[in-house]
């Protein structure tokens, strides 16, 4: 149900949504952001499933404002951020959010992300979870990785892998972000830092059910992001 007294969209803004192997999903979440007043950016990271069809019929229902990119093999949500990054400032996107097509997201949380934009608050809005409503496991997962964001990029926040993000354009094209997996969520905490980006944090809501639990940060992609942080680390 879309909320009646919301915050007047006064920039273009542009949802990079992430999707790989949606094809339960994706309609659904895209029109809720449509309906919302939102343009929506596809990125298809090398689906298999029907995910690829579900998009280009969405970008023929909702034309001009949902496109679709297609990476024609799978190369992880920091791939797809960038390419969603990319697309998002050649269209002239003056705010970018980032939002996940499994439906694990309240799209009325949106609300909360562009206003501190538009208003020259803020240069990039993270939403936080509650991490209190989270299953145990992920909850552990999530609150490890808020340590080691902290270690390896250098600024503690509130929740590192959320994968609700809005940036201006200018914010956006500071980012240098190299990592082609989840890895990416802490980069981005870490380039916030290390550009001197103004950041706010709002709260937001999680869908927890049997499809998103399986997603997320577990302890195998902890496990992962920490051997990519320490192999970059060595680059250098």
């Amino acid at each position: 149900m879309i909320t009646k007294d919301v915050p007047k969209i006064t920039k273009d803004i542009y949802i990079i949504l992430s999707c790989y192997n949606e094809e339960n999903t994706l309609e659904e979440v895209v029109t809720g952001l449509v309906e919302r007043g939102f343009k929506v950016l596809i990125i298809d990271d090398g689906s298999k499933d029907k995910s690829p069809v579900i998009a280009r019929e969405l970008v023929k229902r909702y034309a001009p404002n949902v496109y679709h990119y297609r990476h024609i093999i799978n190369v992880g949500l920091g791939g797809a951020i960038k390419t969603g990054i990319r697309a998002a400032l050649s269209r002239g996107a003056d705010i970018m959010i980032t939002f996940d097509a499994d439906g694990q997201h309240n799209p009325d949380d949106l609300y909360r992300m562009y206003p501190p934009l538009q208003d020259g608050i803020a240069d990039v809005v993270i939403a936080s979870r509650d991490f209190s409503d989270m299953p145990a496991g992920r909850r552990f997962g999530n609150t490890v990785m808020n340590y080691i964001t902290y270690i390896f990029q250098g600024k503690m926040v509130t929740d590192s892998q959320s994968g609700l993000r809005a940036f201006t354009a200018s914010a956006a094209r500071k980012l240098q972000l190299k990592s082609p997996q989840y890895g990416v969520s802490s980069e981005i905490i870490g380039e916030i830092n290390r550009r001197n980006l103004e950041m706010l944090e709002v709260p937001m809501t999680t869908i927890y059910d049997d499809r998103t639990i399986q997603k997320g940060t577990n302890t195998l992609v902890g496990l992962k992001i920490i051997l990519e942080f320490l192999n970059e680390t060595l680059k250098k």
